[in-house]
């Protein structure tokens, strides 16, 4: 939990001593008091009306007015989004507004803009339409002077067939056919109009059969999309014009074009009124089109005041529906003059409390103050921990895992630290840890700006762990430094290697080719190991050990811890029948195994360690011999092996038969101080998962559960050991992977003297170096630091069945996108 405003106490292990308050608030200063304790975010409220439903609350009216104003807002936003224009960020506040004004504000605003909405697409559907019908008069009169052209000259072809002279090929009874039955003109109609290009052809075949084919369709396609009068959108039409003869045709046309959605414009095949219809249409899609022009002016610029002020109502409008879903949460009394809560809070927190309480008295001119008092109570607190940017993504890494019950030990002290560390020793390149690092302070330099966008998902993680990137990166750099790799590459930043050829031929050698010429290198490898056949089976031995080293020392971190936590709750059981034991086993086997590594480094023996753990268990009395590190050994590994034989009978037996005896000294009336509830037991807080009802022991419940704790503590102190090994794998196949990287891409492009396969190696390279090495790398080493803390460290001493300190706070509020 963060709160820049906290103080919390020195002990950092531990949640912030909390209480049960109850305030007694009259219901005059009430909106205010709510108000004011939302500010301070310390106070979390419970619910004392959980038995009734939202509409039965007291203020379930205000909260449906919020409810309405939250739609008004919602359709400002969705139709600034449609004009481009975003919320300003930079407006003036205005602390006299209230949320009756602001209902009056918003009521006015969005009947003016959906007037202006109306009247705009009443506009544009009567722009549309104009638009539809000059394309229709172009298209069909282009049509018309077409068939008129054709005409006059397939008649003047027949006016000159009929009109030649005395020759034989004329036929002799045409005159008199011409003249007994004259030709019969027939007035046929026409319907024009537009209609969706997709639907062209069927309309045309529908047409075709309905008339049984006494229908002529001509269609051509206008060139660009246009805006539908109905839908607004733009889409691919063509013109049609379709010629019949009778009026029952005419309407099974009609019907047809209303079927498939063609929009029909009528048409005059006259030249003079096509001229003046055109001419009409044009003057009125002019006045049209200025007409929408001020109006879309005028709807932007309302848009932009409301922009103006969009970021304010919205966070008061958010601050007056929480408070009333908070005062939905209290209860009234008999009188109804005053509300009742109750809640948690820090206790260094009830100062402010009664601050606030008493200034909200006075600006809401209350004649009686708010009474605050504490309750006792039964119930556990919730788990507050006072954090500040830089600490609060460790915390959430531990939070990740399960939240810490009331007071209980929190590991995200020691994650600050060892987790980053641990990622490191998986990730050692100096190199790689500086690019890491620029990108932390990358976000770090803007991380004002960053604050107040909305980032994406990937981003905004980054952005939130910016100060766990740059613990990462620093460590990174360390461990490279130990390592001596930069992009794989070592350096002698710390004066010149220890270590120089006997021979000319020795570069490819092992280390008896290399001899010591000066003091050993002052700080990391050697440069001269890099490169050498040895390099690699010395580096595995290193981080292998190393691994080992550190492993160990968290597990016993994480019982310490568990000591510290019986030691507070006073659970005496714990601390001689758990603690004792549990490090006894530990260390004499892999404490033993650590302390044997740093002797072999301080010695410089060649003792094998594999052989010395295994025959310690195989054949424990058997002499030593060339693999004897120090005077006593022998005696030394017998006393530690019996003593992680007599660990686990311990961890097992003494703690069931205590319980046992426990409970039958409080049904004796021997201890009636003892007498707590199951939940609050500090002699036994593993009370929730071993049953120790006062009417009913179940012993062998309880020596069952003991068992099943002792066998994972002891299978668990192999396999976790055996973990801890992923530093090394990981942080040699890191190292490995950017040395194939050097060697088989940028080395190799260098050595063709080509600039242009030069460049390309040099591209290949930064990719790889980005994408597999920062990128895929760095989460992968992350996720293994976080399963190293998650389960090899936290299982030790953390079980995590507490809840968060959720209170009722407006900077938490503000986060929120919806309404």
């Amino acid at each position: 939990m963060r709160n820049e405003g906290c103080f919390p106490t020195m002990d950092l292990l531990r949640s912030e001593p909390m209480q049960l308050a109850q305030l007694i608030i009259p219901i005059e200063s009430a909106h205010r008091s709510i108000s004011y304790l939302g500010d301070l975010g310390l106070f979390q409220f419970k619910d004392l009306n959980a038995d009734k439903s939202p509409f039965q609350r007291t203020y379930a009216a205000q909260i449906k007015r919020c409810g309405e104003m939250a739609r008004t807002l919602r359709l400002f936003k969705e139709q600034m989004v449609k004009a481009g224009v975003s919320p300003s960020t930079l407006s003036t506040r205005d602390n006299n507004i209230d949320l009756e004004s602001l209902e009056v504000k918003l009521r006015e605003l969005e009947a003016e803009l959906l007037e202006i909405n109306a009247n705009n697409e009443k506009l544009q559907h009567s722009y549309n339409e104009l638009l539809e019908y000059k394309l229709v008069l172009e298209k069909v009169g282009e049509f018309f002077s077409s068939a008129q052209k054709t005409a006059v000259a397939h008649q003047r072809e027949l006016q000159n067939q009929t009109t030649a002279e005395g020759t034989i090929d004329s036929p002799l009874l045409l005159e008199q056919e011409t003249t007994t039955y004259p030709l019969k003109q027939v007035k046929l109609g026409f319907i024009s109009g537009l209609v969706h290009r997709e639907k062209s052809i069927p309309l045309e075949r529908v047409l075709f059969r309905a008339t049984r084919g006494n229908v002529f369709l001509k269609q051509t396609a206008v060139e660009h999309p246009v805006l539908d009068p109905l839908t607004g959108e733009k889409v691919d039409k063509n013109v049609f014009v379709v010629f019949y003869s009778g009026e029952r045709v005419s309407s099974k046309i009609l019907k047809i074009c209303d079927a498939f959605g063609a929009n029909r414009y009528p048409f005059s095949d006259d030249l003079s009124k096509q001229f003046h219809i055109i001419t009409e249409v044009s003057g009125r899609l002019s006045e049209l089109k200025t007409t929408i022009d001020v109006g879309l002016l005028h709807w932007r610029t309302l848009l932009q005041t409301i922009g103006y002020h969009y970021e304010q109502w919205s966070l008061l409008l958010k601050k007056e529906k929480s408070i009333y879903h908070t005062l939905n949460m209290l209860s009234i009394n008999v009188t109804k003059k005053c509300l009742l809560a109750e809640g948690w809070c820090p206790v260094f927190a009830t100062s402010e409390i009664h601050k606030v309480l008493q200034q909200a008295t006075l600006d809401s001119s209350s004649q009686a103050g708010a009474i605050f008092q504490v309750l006792q109570t039964k119930d556990s607190p919730p788990t507050y921990f006072c954090t500040n940017k830089f600490t609060s993504p460790f915390q959430e890494i531990v939070d990740a895992y399960g939240v810490a019950k009331y007071r209980e030990a929190n590991p995200g002290v020691y994650t600050i630290i060892t987790f980053p560390f641990l990622f490191a020793v998986m990730f050692g390149d100096w190199g790689h840890g500086i690019c890491l690092l620029l990108a932390a302070l990358y976000f770090i330099i803007r991380e004002r700006k960053f604050s107040s966008q909305k980032l994406g998902d990937i981003l905004e993680m980054a952005f939130g762990g910016r100060y766990v990137i740059l613990m990462m990166a620093l460590f990174s750099i360390y461990t490279g430094l130990i390592y001596n790799e930069f992009f794989s590459i070592p350096f002698e930043l710390f004066g010149p290697s220890a270590y120089r050829c006997r021979d000319p031929s020795c570069r490819d050698a092992t280390t008896i080719g290399l001899i010591k010429v000066r003091d050993t290198y002052s700080f990391g490898l050697d440069p001269k190991w890099h490169g050498s056949r040895s390099e690699l089976p010395f580096l595995n031995s290193l981080k292998m050990k190393m691994s080992i080293l550190l492993g160990v020392s968290q597990m016993n971190l994480g019982i310490i811890l568990s000591y510290y936590n019986a030691k507070y709750f006073e659970n005496n059981i714990n601390i001689r029948h758990q603690f004792v034991p549990q490090m006894i086993f530990l260390n004499s086997l892999f404490g033993y195994l650590s302390l044997l590594i740093i002797v072999k480094w301080c010695t410089g023996s060649k003792a094998d360690l594999y052989h010395v753990i295994i025959y310690m268990f195989l054949s424990p009395t058997d002499d030593l011999g060339e693999n004897q590190l120090f005077v006593g050994q022998k005696f030394l590994q017998l006393v530690l092996l019996l003593s992680a034989l007599v660990a686990v009978p311990w961890m097992l037996l003494p703690k069931p038969f205590l319980l046992k005896k426990q409970h039958q000294e409080r049904h004796q009336g021997q201890s009636y101080s003892l007498l707590y509830s199951a939940e609050e037991d500090p002699l036994e807080p593993e009370s929730q998962s071993i049953p120790l009802d006062h009417e009913d022991f179940e012993f062998s419940e309880v020596f069952v559960h003991q068992l099943i704790h002792t066998i994972e503590f002891v299978l668990g102190a192999v396999s976790n050991t055996a973990s801890y090994l992923r530093l090394w794998a990981l942080s040699l196949a890191h190292s490995e992977l950017s040395s194939v990287f050097y060697d088989k891409v940028l080395l190799l492009a260098w050595g063709f003297n080509n600039t242009i396969v030069l460049i390309v190696g040099i591209v290949v390279f930064i990719s790889a170096t980005v994408g597999v090495l920062l990128l895929m790398e760095t989460l992968s080493a992350f996720l293994h630091a976080l399963r190293l803390h998650w389960v090899e460290f936290q299982n030790k001493f953390y079980e995590g069945d507490g809840y968060k300190f959720d209170p009722f706070s407006f900077a938490l509020i503000a986060d929120e996108d919806e309404l």
